[in-house]
């Protein structure tokens, strides 16, 4: 009997394991590179003018053509899909005034969470968010300071954060229901973990593409996007949906 016990034990400590799978991608450009403009520094160039910025709208590696800060994410709204509820762990994200840019340019956020602004610079810098759901802000940033908001409702879109003083300085904070969410990284490459196994939409947000995706090549084939949005059948461990690409044209260009 001793024995049998210790069997069902093991197995149902192993089965409670499982932490449902993980969704893999690559997002890649077509097209001529694009190359980052410079940005025009007219606000605090003493300082500003010091640093190499560019416009981060649309990031393309020239070696391999991942496209950055790409974000994908389990699309729980209208038409989306259903899963269970996932606790708030109330986490704290800073996004960072820093060399007059925002850092990072994507900041993923669970309802409940904390986003802390800061100021490394030696200028002043303020973040104007116009929230779809949480009370809008307009927060004076001053060298070394530390603002904070608790973010407690999930946001239908990502929304942009804005700097008025250096109207070249623009991030972007999503806000979710859930933690199913990634971002690419400068390869183009991204990673969704621990998601139900089942068949779940997912939704993209491309900063600047200039129209829904519609029509994109998935590992080469057309696929329709329709609402930027694709069915996956997630299974335990590692799904690779492979590499995902999008056109110039679905950025305005040619």
């Amino acid at each position: 009997m001793r024995l049998i016990l210790i069997s069902v034990a093991l197995m149902v400590s192993y089965g409670s394991e499982a932490t449902g799978g993980d969704l893999t991608l690559r997002i890649q450009y077509d097209g001529e590179l694009p190359v980052p403009e410079a940005i025009q520094v007219d606000k605090d160039a003493e300082f500003c003018g010091q640093h190499p910025l560019i416009d981060e709208s649309l990031l393309v590696n020239p070696q391999d053509r991942g496209i950055k800060n790409v974000v994908v994410y389990l699309d729980t709204g209208r038409g989306g899909s259903e899963v269970a509820k996932v606790p708030p762990l109330n986490r704290t994200h800073t996004l960072t005034n820093k060399h007059c840019r925002f850092d990072p340019h994507i900041v993923l956020m669970q309802a409940g969470d904390t986003l802390q602004i800061t100021n490394s610079d030696s200028v002043g810098h303020n973040a104007n968010i116009s929230w779809f759901r949480n009370p809008a802000s307009g927060l004076l940033i001053p060298r070394n300071g530390v603002r904070r908001m608790k973010l407690d409702l999930p946001e239908p879109a990502a929304v942009p954060v804005e700097c008025n003083i250096h109207p070249w300085m623009r991030a972007y904070v999503l806000v979710l229901e859930h933690r199913y969410v990634g971002v690419s990284d400068e390869h183009g490459k991204l990673v969704i973990r621990d998601l139900p196994e089942q068949e779940l939409i997912f939704r993209l947000f491309v900063e600047s593409a200039t129209r829904p995706l519609g029509t994109v090549k998935v590992n080469g084939e057309p696929q329709n996007w329709s609402r930027n949005r694709f069915h996956y059948n997630i299974r335990e461990g590692e799904n690779a949906l492979g590499t995902v690409t999008l056109t110039a044209d679905h950025f305005g260009r040619r």
